[in-house]
């Protein structure tokens, strides 16, 4: 369990060696004052000047590399109406596409690795003017199904849009298969693992003149693929001003998205859209959506699609290994505890590590103490094998200071609440308990090791090991709770 203070010591040293005129001007100086000499004053000026920064540097360091929350992160007042199930993201835009190209979904069959290699040369590397640079834009290679022009046709007469290019659609009515390779920004990985994209088809021909009936291209659009993939959520303000969350339900989505693209674009307040800030006309036809979803239910999409073994990229990327946790003796003597919180909004920066992406992001926290929680925004590095399941959770582990001043994200334990790894349980007899989607008793047993002040830094809980005598009873206990076997909302389970 990493402290402050030793980031903020290593960070002293390294800006102290960054900054080394400045303390040797300093001893240079002193030692020319003590004989005497006229020069001295410049000397210990100089090195004043040069010694003065290194302790803001060492700070301003220290900050940007340990993911801790203080009282100066917390926001008194936000412009996004935050819900209890809000999460917004702003990923980069999508590449432009044919004009005439249409809006369909496509199931992710398929997904694997092709590359991501940034050279590593420096802790930080900042991109002016690009939010996707190559170097930090993993490649996957994805096999699509592209649902056809009957999907596509029934949404148009939903919205009581006009198809313009109906002929073109009809020549793919049930759907095809593409496998080709694409740039996944790191904000929308987790649209690849829940198996759903929105994407662009170009017309037959375009992406070769020579063959006019050979498929045309198709176009990712990233940032939409998270809203109809579930990651992001969507709400819904009808003229009257009844709120109605459409999230994970893409038949509708996909509605929205047609018009959105047709009129140019609708400004979203967070992840709310009010009809009664829209013109007549566009207002008119989500209106008419949401009738023809009431005449029509839609039953909600699964939070993954099945076959999401075939589409688990998170072992091919980098990030921190998920694990039970460390835990310090003497934070927990002195009453350190485990805190739930969810992300609420995260945003893409030009900066980037090679384990992430350096975003800056909004939480919700709840202290352990039971006082009301908190929103706080706070520049953190979110590692690619969280991004890539972030469509199945946003909950985020943070230990807390004795004192209750401080929250250190704790990406360990978080990635094992995502389950990016399966968390398991060996008995006393040497049995194996795999705890696949139970995040509450996977969180209830970290409480219980964190309060015992026992570390176990792997992903695997191995109650033969002696140090484990005192927790086996009520690991037991838990494991055996049938109860927690559900997959928990974001705010079920509190510390």
């Amino acid at each position: 369990m990493r402290s402050y203070a030793g980031v903020m010591l290593g960070n002293l040293l390294l800006a102290t060696v960054w900054c080394i005129p400045g303390p040797v001007g300093l001893v240079l100086g002193a030692f020319a004052w003590s004989e005497g000499e006229d020069w001295a004053w410049i000397a210990l000026v100089a090195g004043l000047a040069c010694s003065v920064p290194i302790p803001f540097m060492a700070a301003g360091h220290a900050r940007r590399q340990f993911p801790r929350i203080t009282r100066r992160d917390r926001q008194k007042h936000t412009d996004i109406p935050y819900g209890d199930a809000t999460f917004v993201l702003w990923a980069p835009r999508s590449p432009q596409a044919h004009p005439r190209a249409r809006l369909a979904r496509a199931d992710v069959l398929e997904a694997s690795l092709v590359r991501y290699s940034p050279e590593g040369d420096a802790t930080y590397t900042t991109y002016g003017g690009t939010y996707t640079p190559d170097e930090f834009t993993p490649l996957v290679r994805l096999k699509l199904r592209v649902h056809g022009s009957e999907e596509t046709e029934a949404a148009e007469a939903a919205d009581g849009a006009e198809d313009a290019d109906g002929a073109w659609q009809a020549g793919h009515s049930a759907g095809f298969e593409v496998t080709d390779e694409w740039r996944v920004p790191s904000l929308c990985l987790s649209a690849v693992t829940a198996g759903r994209l929105a994407v662009l088809v170009d017309p037959p021909g375009t992406s070769d003149p020579t063959d006019p009936s050979a498929p045309g291209r198709i176009t990712p659009l990233w940032p939409r693929s998270t809203l109809l993939a579930g990651t992001r959520t969507s709400r819904i303000v009808d003229l009257e001003g009844r709120t109605t969350d459409v999230t994970r339900y893409p038949g509708r989505l996909l509605r929205h998205m047609r018009i959105s693209l047709d009129v140019g674009g609708v400004d979203m307040a967070g992840d709310l859209i009010d009809l009664r800030g829209l013109d007549a006309a566009t207002a008119a036809r989500y209106t008419a959506v949401a009738d023809g979803a009431r005449a029509r239910p839609e039953s909600p999409a699964p939070m993954t699609e099945p076959g999401e073994e075939s589409r688990w990229i998170v072992n091919s990327l980098p990030g921190e290994r998920a694990a039970f946790g460390a835990v310090s003796r003497r934070w927990s003597r002195r009453g350190g505890v485990l805190v739930r919180a969810q992300f609420l909004q995260m945003s893409p920066t030009h900066t980037f590590q090679d384990h992430g992406p350096v975003l800056d992001t909004v939480l919700r926290i709840h202290p352990a103490d039971g006082t009301p929680a908190f929103v706080a925004a706070r520049r953190l590095t979110v590692p690619l094998d969280y991004l890539v399941v972030l469509h199945r959770t946003r909950d985020v582990v943070h230990y807390v200071s004795p004192n209750g001043t401080s929250y250190v994200v704790d990406w360990a334990r978080t990635n094992l609440l995502a389950g990016t790894t399966v968390a398991k349980v060996v008995t006393p007899a040497g049995l194996e308990l795999p705890l696949a989607g139970r995040p509450d008793a996977i969180w209830a047993l970290m409480n219980l090791l964190a309060s015992h002040g026992l570390s176990n830094p792997t992903p695997v809980l191995d109650l033969r090991k002696r140090r484990m005598s005192a927790v086996a009873g009520p690991v037991m206990d838990l494991v055996r709770d049938g109860t927690t076997g559900a997959l928990a909302a974001p705010n079920s389970s509190r510390s």
